[in-house]
């Protein structure tokens, strides 16, 4: 990596003057900046008013020796990583090892070659001309990605409201309509704007999690929940949608309660989008199972449909972040791909479990499971 010597500055540090006048000398005809110091005290101070790029420093000096410098150096946050390259008559292995193991970058004896000396001092400042350019890029990506966080926050929950609006209003014109008494062309587009704004609004809601997630906004509050009453309550609202798709869904609780501790709006997120997919991957006239069932420890929820499936090769993607798969839905429905990352993600942050089973052609079954609350299941009096 080529560098402009103007840039840098050097200190250089050693108690024979001579060497010091050479060593500036040699450094200022190649377009350093050079600062001195004859003593290990005043190279500590120099540090501090000069702040230099690298350092050229003598082991053998009197009161502070070269080794006792660099152990102050390594000591302040703000100046360790200064690259320090030891220039001294002491050859032996043991100085050169505790060289190294002292922090330093580099060792170089007396008498040294000047062109060694210039290929060593290029080599070091090059490595850290590129740690500052991978800094910066990396401070500046960092602040890129919190404005466009942000961004993708801030859009998704000002639009969030206003489409929910708009689909309940959807939902509501869809199932009211007679469908005998409009033109069959505007009852179909009818259906397809109520289908756009169901996952227009689901993408929203996503998104919304999903950058509060990234952004680490997204607090996990637990507390005492029926998982048994919040399945019902969400299969009760996704009736609406499956009828519209002319999908069938039921819901089986073998438990009357499923007392939990969790995120109760993770939790119901995590539902919706097992439900919202499986009604996605239904043909029309297919049937969608909603199943809670309760074994030692946990409490599973299982949503099957009998739609398109899942190819084996695509399903080893499915949960992967690296990939950002997602597919189309039956009725060619589009999606994100955020939606089951958004579950395995909130799972996770609640001591649960997400699996799945599908076979292309024949359907899937998607799994979350969840850890008992048995102090809260004891305290519940029977009905």
């Amino acid at each position: 990596m080529k560098i402009n010597h103007s840039e840098y500055k050097i200190l250089v540090v050693d108690d024979v003057m001579t060497n010091v006048l050479l060593l500036e000398v040699l450094l200022a005809k190649e377009g350093f900046n050079v600062v001195t110091a004859d003593n290990g005290r005043l190279a500590i101070d120099k540090i501090g008013a000069e702040k230099p790029d690298l350092i050229l420093l003598d082991v053998n000096m009197p009161h502070m020796s070269g080794f006792d410098v660099i152990k102050e150096i390594k000591k302040c946050s703000q100046y360790r990583e200064i690259p320090v390259i030891f220039l001294t008559a002491m050859n032996d292995t043991d100085n050169i090892v505790r060289g190294f193991e002292l922090g330093g970058n580099d060792y170089i004896i007396k008498p040294f070659n000047r062109d060694e000396l210039m290929a060593r001092i290029i080599h070091q400042l090059s490595l850290l001309a590129a740690k500052r350019i991978i800094l910066k890029r990396t401070y500046e990506l960092k602040k890129t990605i919190l404005a466009r966080d942000k961004m993708y926050s801030v859009i998704a929950h000002d639009l969030r409201s206003p489409m929910a609006s708009v689909k309940m209003i959807m939902n509501s014109i869809v199932l009211d309509i007679d469908q005998n008494k409009v033109d069959p062309g505007i009852y179909e587009l009818l259906n397809l704007a109520n289908k756009t704004t169901e996952d227009i609004f689901s993408l929203l809601d996503n998104l919304l999690k999903w950058t509060k997630f990234q952004i680490g906004k997204q607090v996990v509050i637990p507390q005492q929940i029926d998982l048994a009453s919040i399945t019902k309550g969400i299969v009760e609202v996704f009736e609406n949608v499956a009828t519209t798709k002319n999908i069938k869904i039921e819901c089986e609780c073998d438990a009357e309660h499923a007392n939990i501790f969790s995120d109760i709006d993770m939790i119901k997120s995590c539902i919706r989008n097992l439900i919202s997919n499986a009604l996605k991957f239904s043909y029309s006239g297919g049937l969608v199972k909603v199943r809670l069932k309760e074994s030692n420890d946990d409490y599973i929820v299982s949503v099957s449909d009998n739609g398109c499936g899942i190819s084996e090769n695509d399903q080893l993607k499915l949960l992967n972040i690296s990939t950002h798969y997602t597919s189309y839905g039956t009725a060619q429905e589009e999606g994100s791909g955020l939606g089951l990352l958004l579950v395995a993600e909130f799972m996770n942050k609640n001591k649960g479990k997400l699996w799945f089973e599908s076979e292309e052609g024949v359907g899937s079954t998607f799994f979350i499971s969840l850890p008992k609350y048995k102090e809260f299941v004891n305290a519940i009096p029977n009905p």
